[in-house]
């Protein structure tokens, strides 16, 4: 011992029988003993040499015996024994490899079990517990951060005794005998200590000590078993009984057989000589049989391996080793644990470990904290099962959390144990832990199911219909099966596995039975392969190409208005945020971007990456100015376009392609999730594996060690595959017969009654088929796939049978003269000429094609690649243009202009080809324009494309009268609520468009329209509502006074600020007026106001806000918008549209008053005298029949002054668009014509 060690143990004091002296300098000495262990070496000298001189047992633990007043003595105390009692493993860091650090390892572990034989003291854990107790009396407040340090130590403390392992050599009892572990427990518990350990565990206050309770609570609990633990102090139940006969019944049997076959060996007259025999048959090592020397008594144990050196099995083949043994303590120890295991169980186990998996959760704990959580999961439920279940007690880990926890770390551990060679035993313990808690969470499912409470059967479905949905729980299983290794796995975790398994599969049969069909997820990875990136073909630059490109880029940006859709504009990312790139090359690869976007004419893509770029890089205003114009857009885009731009050199995109390989990988995997219908033989299907049966084989070996519970999983396992999937074929292998032929032999097979019958029938299955298939006897020496089982039963394919037939030398030179006879002709698809010529008209087009590029007639199969479907015509030549252009002109006022065309086309193409030609060509400019026209669409509304007896039909259904209006109103509100969402549906598939085309219709208001409104207007002031109709009305003027001023129209919400305006809204008249004033309704839930469209002109507001004034103020109204701040001009746009369908219906309205011209002349001229109050409305009239007369004129005229004419009747309706207002206009001049149609209808009647 090192002198100045020597010393200051000397220092520290004596002692004297059972009363310890300590000297002056004694704490002094601690606190040095402390520093020497900070400074030990790598053969921990310092820790060796204080064990040898048994300074805790002779001096640490007497001095916080006698001195525990001494504070801070007792704490230099305390934590000096924590460092001497540190585990072994964490002093070495493993278990060493090196002959003299193992020697040094197994020093420090035996002075480790001579202290934890000292802690088995009463007295000494009566001190730990008293002063943990005084500690945690302590409020939080009051608590010093020394006292939160000795609660820790202490912990520690007792935490590395329990951790102590038992010393085989020394411990050398039988089961019901106090073993030092047994001591120190019971110590633990006179002590009370255990009582302090289930305080710390449920106080809410001492939840940061929650690890250093489950880890002594696991130490605790070590050599014990949950079935031992219940059944202590309780009378053997008539099951163990039972299960104990049948155990020494077997035992007796196979005694019994030995015995007998002993005295059939032996003879009646012993023989005193040994004698030679020659065993015919058996071949020695030349010709000759072998010569036996020895007694006949013994040659059923002949082998030629006797008197052979046995060969060593390397070390990484060797079987896993199996862990200790559990025994059984003491009977009073026992009793304790359980009374622990009960009060645990109630008052701390949920909020325990709610608290450790949280904090594991969160990562706050140390490197694999999580098996004790594991341990604690499966021994703590386990205990409750056995102990009367009750649900509520284990609530905290019955979820599918719990589930998913465990199956992480099942996939995790075993991860770990193929990379980690070194520590694959560490892991594989660890794995079995976890597929132990695994287990259990079944087990306590399956016991939820016999419960008597409704709800909690209710709550084993739920988590039963989770984990039997989700593909990761019911592949678990399989997968551990097929990937047990026997040299890292031992052979108590396959017993665990197969059981398990068993349970699954019997608590997914009980599932499935029960429904009709089950839903579940499936996943699918799929792997793209990594082509490598092809080189990008150099862009022609030239000046045509790129005023070309320019023109196709410019002609869609135009036609799309620049307006960007919301998904394009959110998903252009601009520059990379993570990326090492410095922000301004960042910038220049944002222009080179553009730029490839206008090159491969996408304009869309390159305006959505110019836009972004400018929101990220507004200084300097290199993508434009935050308010620049669409077309400010355009030319920068073009200057992008034609500018010479730095790019980065190819290797360096190689370089990078090479860096980023790994990253590539894994972005060609992708996960498909979709959902089936399961099917439990199709999942039984998944363990007809080799790889899964071996396993079971290797667990069957051991069938006489094994319990009974155990070889009937193996039994029901192999019967699901021999007899339910009819496989029994996978089971014919000679390792699984020698097997067999054990079991039968065996004297104690009454005992495995169930493996017997399964033997047999296997064996009766495999001669019934070795008597048709003569080479079953050497299927025997090989593990078969399903494909081979087939083949084995029912035959197998013949030679040749499934490959190609070859070639004669006729039939290639056949199809070299065929071949070069339509090569030159212009078929699309050579193959297929040549199949039907061909006299084999068995031979099939891979075949022709492969057989083609064998003899070397076409260099690659790709030349004779099948064409696709579709006219493959791309090009258009001058005529089919003209051709087009003729079909459009001739359908283009048809219902279905498209549809038409495609079915007068010459040259046939896609639907989507001719809409481009049509816009390219400039004869739409909207792909809406191309959509099909209902029946009653407003070209036919107009008067385009009618016959006379349709007009008249139309005007028939135009000149209702004004109850029958009024009725179909009433009739829509009614049917309002019913088909309000399949009329929402309908106008979102419209479109704005369309919708803005109706707006503009509906407005265009007629004087029946404003009678309408009239009447609903004088309703409402009578109901009240003059304040509502006035606010309407200012709010109509000052919108249309906002989009004049400002040029810019968008939806104006009409929000109601007073009570009365809020009512008046919700009034369904009020509604209705708002309806035919063309105010829309909300869209959808995000909306809650009406709205004034965008489409309505100011003029179109004016005349809305005029109609709202009945009667008297009508005409006021009308001269105010008519001053000089209000235009009353309608835009030329309309009045260019509207043109030619006015000028048409006109004309037929004035053929049709020509056949009635005598007494339509006589009723005109009375209803106008009694309809024009003033001298205006006179002279307005006398306008409108002049120029009735002079269209009237026109069309009775020759055709020879067609184009005169046209220019005098567009004259004519120019000059009365712009020197009336267009709401008179329409009143003054549709009244006649209304009462003209009357009359007309009239004369056809009494014609």
């Amino acid at each position: 011992m090192n002198c100045e060690l020597l010393a200051t143990c000397s220092a520290l004091g004596y002692l004297e029988g059972d009363t310890y002296h300590k000297e002056p300098d004694c704490l002094e000495s601690v606190k040095d003993l402390i520093r020497y262990l900070r400074h030990e070496d790598d053969t921990r000298d310092i820790r060796q040499q204080l064990g040898e001189s048994q300074i805790v047992q002779n001096d640490l633990l007497p001095i916080i015996v006698q001195y525990r007043e001494d504070k801070a003595l007792f704490d230099a105390c305390i934590r000096l024994m924590v460092n001497l009692t540190q585990p072994a493993m964490l002093c070495f860091g493993k278990i060493p490899d090196d002959p003299a650090f193992r020697h040094h390892f197994m020093q420090v572990t035996s002075h480790l079990q001579a202290y934890k034989e000292a802690f088995a003291s009463e007295k000494v854990f009566g001190i730990l517990s008293e002063t943990l107790y005084n500690l945690l009396q302590l409020d939080w407040e009051q608590r010093q951060e020394e006292d939160n340090l000795l609660i820790e130590r202490i912990l520690l403390l007792v935490r590395n005794v329990l951790h102590v392992p038992a010393d085989p050599c020394e411990e050398k009892k039988v089961d019901d005998d106090a073993s030092v572990h047994d001591r120190v427990l019971w110590a633990v518990h006179m002590s009370g200590f255990d009582d302090l350990v289930k305080f710390v565990a449920c106080a809410q206050s001492e939840q940061q000590w929650s690890m250093h309770v489950l880890e002594i609570i696991s130490l605790m609990f070590r050599d014990q078993t949950p079935e031992a633990l219940v059944s202590a102090g309780h009378a053997r139940s008539a099951e163990e009984k039972q299960r104990d006969a049948q155990e020494l019944e077997a035992l007796r049997q196979k005694e019994h057989a030995e015995k007998r076959s002993r005295n059939l060996q032996r003879g009646n007259r012993h023989s005193r000589f040994g004698g030679s025999y020659v065993v015919q048959g058996l071949k020695a090592i030349g010709d000759k049989d072998v010569i036996y020397h020895q007694n006949l008594n013994k040659f059923r144990n002949y082998s030629h391996d006797l008197g052979k050196a046995v060969r060593r099995v390397p070390k990484r083949n060797r079987r896993a080793q199996e862990c200790k043994d559990k025994r059984r303590s003491a009977l009073n120890v026992r009793l304790f644990l359980r009374e622990f295991c009960v009060d645990f169980l109630e008052n701390c186990y949920n909020r325990l470990m709610y608290l450790v998996k949280e904090s594991l959760i969160r990562e706050q704990t140390q490197q694999h904290d999580e098996t004790y959580y594991l341990w604690a999961l499966s021994f703590f439920m386990a205990f409750n099962r056995g102990n009367g279940f009750h649900a509520d007690l284990v609530s905290e880990t019955m979820s599918v959390r719990t589930f998913h926890f465990i199956e992480r770390n099942i996939t995790n551990y075993y991860e770990m144990m193929l990379t980690d060679r070194k520590e694959a035993t560490s892991w594989s313990r660890r794995m079995h832990l976890a597929l132990k808690a695994y287990q259990e969470l079944l087990l306590t499912v399956n016991e939820m199911d016999r419960s008597h409470d409704e709800s909690i059967r209710q709550s084993s479905n739920v988590i039963k219909s989770n984990i039997f949905y989700l593909m990761e729980y019911r592949e678990i299983f399989p997968t551990l099966l097929r990937k047990y290794d026997e040299t890292k796995q031992p052979h108590s975790y396959l017993k665990d596995l197969v059981e398990s398994t068993h349970l699954f599969l019997r608590m997914l049969e009980r599932f499935c039975k029960g429904r009709k069909n089950l839903i579940v997820q499936r996943k699918k990875v799929k792997r793209k392969k990594n082509h490598g990136k092809k080189k990008q073909p150099a862009v022609d630059s030239s000046p045509e190409v790129l005023a070309e490109t320019w023109r196709i880029v410019e002609e869609e940006l135009r036609g799309m208005s620049f307006q960007l859709s919301e998904s394009l504009t959110e998903s252009i990312v601009p520059f990379d945020a993570t990326s090492e790139t410095p922000l301004e090359e960042q910038k220049t690869e944002a222009m080179v971007r553009v730029q490839d976007a206008l090159l491969a004419r996408l304009g869309p893509e390159a305006l959505a990456l110019l836009r972004a770029a400018r929101e990220v890089w507004p200084v300097g205003d290199v993508f434009g100015s935050a308010d620049v114009e669409p077309e400010e857009e355009l030319e920068l885009l073009k200057q992008i376009l034609h500018a010479n731009l730095p790019r980065p050199s190819p290797e360096a995109v190689v370089e990078d392609e090479d860096d980023g390989a790994e990253l590539e990988e894994e972005e060609l995997e992708s996960v498909q999730v979709s959902e089936t219908e399961f099917n439990f033989l199709d999942f039984i299907k998944r363990f007809a594996n080799p790889a899964i049966v071996h396993p079971y084989l290797l667990l069957l070996k051991s069938y006489s060690k094994n319990t009974a519970h155990t070889n009937h999983c193996i039994a029901r396992m192999l019967h699901r595959l021999a007899v339910d999937l009819k496989m029994d074929a996978l089971i014919f292998q000679l390792s699984v017969f020698y097997i067999f032929n054990q079991i039968l032999n065996d004297p104690a097979a009454a005992a495995y009654k169930e493996l017997v019958t399964f033997a047999k029938y296997v064996l009766n299955r495999f001669f019934s088929v070795a008597s048709q298939n003569d080479k079953a006897y050497v299927e025997l020496l090989f593990w078969k796939n399903v494909g081979a089982v087939r083949e084995m039963t029912e035959g197998y394919s013949k030679d040749g049978e499934g490959k190609k037939p070859a070639w004669t030398e006729e039939e290639e030179e056949e199809l070299r003269r065929l071949y070069m006879e339509h090569c030159e002709s212009e078929v699309p698809d050579i193959v297929e000429t040549l199949l039907p010529l061909l006299s084999n008209s068995t031979r099939t087009r891979r075949q022709v094609v492969t057989q083609l590029v064998h003899m070397g007639l076409v260099c690659n199969a790709k030349e004779l690649k099948k064409p696709k479907k579709g006219t493959g015509i791309i090009l258009w030549t001058e005529e089919q243009e003209l051709e087009l252009q003729m079909l459009f002109e001739e359908y283009k006022d048809s219902d279905d202009v498209l549809g038409n065309i495609l079915k007068k086309l010459t040259a046939k193409r896609s639907r989507g080809r001719v809409v481009d030609k049509l816009l390219s060509m400039g004869l739409v400019s909207e792909r809406r324009e191309l959509y099909k026209r209902s029946r009653g669409a407003k070209g036919k509304r107009s008067g385009k494309g009618m016959t006379e007896e349709e007009f008249l039909a139309e005007l028939t259904t135009q000149d209702l009268p004004d109850d029958s209006l009024d009725r179909d109103d009433d009739d829509e509100d009614e049917r309002g609520d019913e088909s309000e969402d399949s009329e929402e549906e309908d106008e979102r598939e419209k479109g704005k468009s369309q919708n803005a085309e109706n707006y503009s219709q509906n407005f265009h208001m007629s004087v029946k329209r404003r009678v309408d409104i009239g009447t609903m207007v004088n309703s409402l002031q009578q109901e009240g509502m003059s304040g509502p109709l006035l606010w309407l009305q200012i709010s109509l003027n000052r919108t249309a006074k906002d989009r004049k001023d400002d040029g810019l129209s968008q939806a104006v919400p009409l929000v109601p600020l007073t009570e009365t305006n809020e009512d008046a809204m919700d009034n369904r008249r009020f509604q209705k007026l708002l309806h035919k004033l063309g105010i829309r309704p909300p869209a959808n839930e995000q909306e809650t106001f009406w709205r004034i469209p965008a489409e309505i002109s100011p003029s179109q507001l004016w005349s809305a806000a005029a109609a709202l004034t009945p009667g008297e103020n009508q005409a006021e109204n009308s001269e105010e918008r008519e001053g000089p701040g209000n235009p009353t001009d309608e835009p030329q746009e309309e009045e260019e549209e509207e043109a030619p369908s006015e000028q048409r219906t006109q004309a037929l309205r004035a053929l049709l008053l020509a056949r009635n011209k005598k007494l339509r002349a006589a009723e005109s001229t009375a209803l106008v005298s009694d309809n024009t109050p003033n001298g205006d409305t006179n002279s307005i009239t006398e306008k409108s029949q002049e120029k009735t007369s002079n269209k009237r004129s026109r069309i009775l005229d020759d055709d020879d002054d067609d184009d005169e004419e046209k220019e005098n009747d567009a004259t004519c309706a120019m000059e009365v668009d712009t020197n009336a207002d267009a709401d008179s206009d329409q009143e003054d001049i549709s009244a006649p014509v209304k009462r003209r149609r009357k009359m007309a209808l009239i004369d056809e009647e009494e014609d």
